[in-house]
């Protein structure tokens, strides 16, 4: 299935290669989340990929002394992940990775992977990249995410118009995030939820940042006519507030994954057990003496 415009996210992500800076807060306090469960290994890592960092997460590798490849659908996007210590940026698309097999020892994908269109596919070409017993740590937006404007959009829309489109990315659930790392080969899959709180005193500001992360719509499906002027006026002032403020809710799954390596921890195999379930529910409850 193809749900989205691809040639529209890579124009977004130009267009936002300049404006970036601007949401710089939000994407940091995402990738600092998701590089936390670097501290949680002892394992070390040479070399890195980094998909769609967005000029944040390749500088916070770097200052771990990893060295770092950098690649993104946009090539305006890819360039400002050089920095000026420069670095290795490559104008590449998610859904066809252009590296050989078992490159790397670490991946990571902050935010870059819930604008393609074969996930899974994606993520066994990861997978393949990574050297085994490699780390693949990711963050994609899941149901939940934006919740509110997507109901004020809908509901204005239909209010003024008579009908609605899909004005916000659909997004996955968290519970099929680990179940999409084992299909593609992972061990050890594990998808865990962080959840970020934003506060807008002027609700047009949560469009602005939208716009200048590169994250405005590109649904195939999207309604291409410009919307009526008093569509987003109407849907903001419909937004919840909290003490004047509007509520935007950001709900990340961490997905973390290893490439298979023989020495790795397994699950013992099936029938090698030497109790009983049964003996044990049978066995009499401990008694306090």
């Amino acid at each position: 299935m193809h749900i989205f415009d691809r040639q529209a996210v890579r124009k977004h992500r130009d267009r936002a290669a300049i404006t970036v800076g601007d949401v710089s807060a939000i994407l940091q306090d995402a990738a600092d989340r998701l590089l936390d469960r670097l501290d949680d290994t002892t394992r070390r890592f040479s070399e890195a990929l980094d998909i769609g960092g967005r000029g944040v997460i390749a500088p916070m590798l770097r200052a771990r002394g990893i060295g770092v490849v950098s690649c993104d659908l946009s090539a305006a996007m890819a360039a400002i992940n050089g920095g000026p210590r420069g670095g290795l940026c490559v104008n590449a698309d998610e859904e066809c990775l252009p590296f050989a097999p078992a490159s790397f020892d670490l991946v990571i994908a902050s935010l870059s992977l819930h604008g393609i269109n074969d996930l899974p596919g994606a993520l066994l070409q990861i997978r393949q990249v990574l050297r085994p017993d490699g780390l693949f740590l990711a963050s994609i937006p899941v149901l939940g995410t934006l919740a509110e404007l997507r109901q004020a959009l809908t509901a204005a829309e239909a209010e003024i118009t008579g009908g609605a489109s899909p004005r916000v990315s659909p997004f996955p659930e968290l519970r099929d995030c680990a179940g999409l790392l084992q299909r593609a080969g992972f061990a050890l899959p594990v998808a865990d939820m962080e959840e970020i709180r934003l506060l807008y005193a002027d609700p047009f500001a949560l469009l602005r940042d939208l716009r200048a992360a590169g994250e405005t719509n590109a649904v195939r499906q999207r309604d291409r006519r410009i919307p009526p002027r008093s569509l987003f006026p109407s849907a903001l002032a419909m937004l919840p507030n909290d003490d004047q403020r509007v509520p935007a809710k950001l709900r990340l799954a961490m997905l973390t994954g290893w490439a298979p390596a023989p020495f790795q921890p397994r699950p013992a195999a099936r029938g090698s057990a030497t109790v009983s379930l049964a003996d044990v529910l049978k066995s009499d409850p401990p008694t306090n003496g």
